[in-house]
């Protein structure tokens, strides 16, 4: 039996609050709890520019870290061109971050029907009431177009676009197909985040259905309580629905709980090495 191929997203020292924890912190964490990469969150990167990059890519080296996957955030459900044209640019961007950090890999968003008077997440159930004078057929249009040019352009840097249920569009499994099928490239894939399937009737179908597409699994979760819900997951059917699919790739721990860090981490990390033995 292999070994789970387990890194951690820097998300998990740092849940967009309080002082940011740095991504070279994220690295000596994660090298000193035996993971075997780190998810790099983009916002979490204290400067974009070349030289730091290269000093976080020489360090996750030096300490036996891949740097696998970056996550970039963008959002093309917007009536405005010159919005989707500026997310579009945004998203090239960091697929030349992704190739500059020696990522194979770089989760995308296909977007949202958010705006400033818009329900919270839950209230919402996952952003996906379209504005008004305006249809899901729309903003599925705009995130396509979108996401056929983003792949084309990670295509030529080499990096694996993966496109994750992360709300608005993607809340669904159908609404993930949808996107994939027009898009018909291989240089889009998914990733499935275990604990975003909430408003799906049966979320281990909905993973069922995304799974032959599926090259990343974000493993949420959630001790002391989730910060902003909780899931309660299931990792050995998870596991086995991985395995089924000889599913190879790494697993991201995202833990988003309330309990301290720097103890929930390793703690979570140890429950899923576990489970996978059992499984």
């Amino acid at each position: 039996m292999s070994d789970l191929r387990l890194g951690v997203s820097s998300y998990s020292y740092w849940h967009f609050s309080g002082p940011k924890v740095t991504i070279p912190t994220v690295i000596d964490k994660a090298s000193a709890s035996g993971f075997l990469g780190v998810e790099v969150i983009e916002e979490q990167l204290d400067s974009l520019d070349n030289a730091h990059l290269n000093k976080i890519k020489r360090q996750a080296f030096q300490n036996g870290i891949n740097i696998y996957n970056l996550a970039s955030s963008q959002d093309f459900v917007w009536d405005s061109a010159d919005l989707r044209e500026e997310n579009l640019e945004k998203t090239k961007k960091s697929i030349d971050i992704a190739y500059q950090l020696g990522a194979a890999s770089m989760r995308v968003n296909a977007g949202w029907w958010r705006d400033e008077n818009s329900a919270g997440l839950l209230d919402s159930k996952g952003w996906v009431k379209p504005w008004e004078g305006f249809s899901n057929d729309d903003g599925f249009n705009w995130a396509i177009e979108s996401l056929k040019e983003s792949a084309d352009y990670a295509q030529d840097a080499g990096i694996q676009l993966l496109l994750e249920n992360h709300w608005g569009l993607t809340t669904t499994a159908d609404g993930m197909l949808r996107i994939i099928k027009a898009v018909n490239s291989p240089w889009l894939r998914t990733i499935i985040d275990t604990g975003n399937f909430y408003y799906e009737d049966d979320y281990y179908l909905a993973m069922e259905k995304i799974m032959p597409y599926t090259d990343l699994i974000h493993a949420k979760t959630y001790p002391g309580g989730g910060t902003v819900l909780t899931v309660d997951i299931d990792y050995a059917r998870v596991f086995r629905m991985m395995k089924k699919t000889d599913f190879k790739g790494y697993v991201t721990l995202e833990m988003e709980g309330k309990a301290e860090k720097d103890i929930a981490v390793p703690e979570s990390a140890k429950e899923l090495r576990k489970t996978w033995q059992e499984v």
